[in-house]
């Protein structure tokens, strides 16, 4: 009888580590997938990166609510599931010089300004204005110069001037009261403002059908600032990569390459969280159709860790492939450019540049057949690493441009 107590108690012991290992087993993988997928029709769901994971039960037939299971057996997380037919792109890997003007001016810096009484102040701070903050208008006048700016503050007399200012997505109104300052003798705000930028980025893929067309796969940023530049216009030119500058331990490498005078890829529209976008003219679709290969989409869930190719340029005006290492996999990351961690494996990238540098931003990412993501950022600490993103997500963007639905 003793030892039937014994038993009975071991039993339910174990069974209750057991079922505590399964909720912390259940835990761990409702923590790492995806709260939404979009799957082919006619495709099962599967998980690359985590087979045991199963489709219990739910209707994918349209949009709608499916159960991941451990096993088939233990249900995990309730997702949201869309079918839709997987695109096919063209590959990119081409250089592209970016040209950009900003939808308003970006204030860059302020200043004190050294008054005829000799006292120091700065009108902008008093409006409370900050760098990284975006002028829209001033006077009731749309601003796209730094130019025009400057010329209204010069000419008010000292008069305040009405500003309409975005910051970090909201809108707020303010008045610049300019000073006289003694040093050039001119009315002034006391602040430093950008209207434009360029650099130079990597094409990730297009639709031929329509000629949209991504790159980069990260926001183009303002370089002292650090926000995200609001796009009036731009456009995208050929450019020649005249040599790379090697990247080593905390020394970031880079492209460099001069801008074709006169040549035009099409334009630029539309700048978000993972990638810019923009429409390629009729002679560029036809250019990069002829040497281009073209990929299904793979979504998120194609994805394993393991082997994949790159698609870049570090020499030449033609991308050449490389091998690369998925090495993380991050379905819910807050950087919407940060869902991968890769590593170049390929020796002769790595002899070349170093691994990963500044002007390769977009290079596309292959993985079985499917165009699967694009390199964004590289670890400083190591070059020959770095993040990369979904291509599902820079897809989105795409048909949103294309529709007329995503906001500039």
């Amino acid at each position: 009888m003793h030892i039937r107590k014994i038993m009975t108690k071991t039993a339910a012991a174990l069974l209750s580590a057991a079922l505590a290992g399964l909720f912390t087993t259940a835990g761990y993988y409702s923590a790492r997938l995806p709260d939404s997928l979009t799957s082919s029709f006619g495709e099962e769901l599967k998980i690359a990166q985590y087979p045991e994971i199963k489709l219990c039960f739910g209707n994918v037939g349209g949009d709608d609510t499916a159960t991941l299971s451990l096993f088939g057996a233990i249900p995990v997380k309730n997702i949201e599931v869309r079918q839709a037919d997987a695109p096919v792109f063209l590959a990119g890997g081409s250089p592209f010089g970016i040209k950009l003007l900003m939808e308003g001016v970006m204030v860059t810096g302020l200043g004190d300004v050294k008054t005829e009484s000799g006292n120091a102040v700065c009108p902008a701070a008093d409006a409370g204005l900050k760098t990284g903050d975006i002028v829209c208008s001033a006077n009731g006048k749309p601003l796209t110069s730094n130019l025009q700016l400057q010329a209204i503050i010069t000419r008010s007399g000292g008069s305040p001037i009405p500003l309409s200012v975005q910051r970090d997505g909201d809108s707020f109104d303010t008045v610049l009261k300019p000073v006289y300052s003694d040093k050039t003798e001119r009315w002034t705000g006391g602040m430093w403002v950008r209207d434009s930028i360029a650099g130079i980025g990597t094409m990730t893929f297009i639709d031929k059908s329509t000629g949209r067309f991504a790159g980069l796969g990260h926001p183009i940023c303002d370089s002292d600032t650090g926000g995200m530049v609001p796009l009036h216009s731009g456009e995208a030119v050929p450019v020649d990569i005249t040599d790379t500058k090697r990247g080593g331990r905390g020394i970031p490498g880079e492209l460099h390459g001069r801008f074709n005078s006169g040549g035009s890829f099409g334009t630029l529209d539309t700048n978000t969280d993972c990638g810019i976008f923009g429409q390629l003219s009729d002679g560029s679709i036809e250019r990069f159709a002829a040497d281009g290969e073209e990929f299904r989409l793979g979504y998120r869930q194609d994805i394993s860790i393991g082997e994949a190719q790159v698609y870049t340029t570090v020499s030449g005006d033609k991308p050449q492939k490389y091998d690369i290492l998925i090495e993380k996999i991050d379905y819910n990351s807050e950087d919407a450019s940060k869902n991968m961690m890769i590593k170049i494996t390929d020796p002769q990238l790595l002899e070349a540049s170093g691994g990963i540098v500044q002007g390769m931003s977009g290079s596309p990412i292959i993985q079985n057949g499917r165009l699967i993501g694009a390199v964004t950022h590289v670890f400083v600490a190591d070059p020959s690493r770095g993040f990369a993103v979904f291509a599902e997500n820079m897809a989105q963007h795409i048909n949103e441009c294309e529709y007329g639905t995503e906001d500039k």
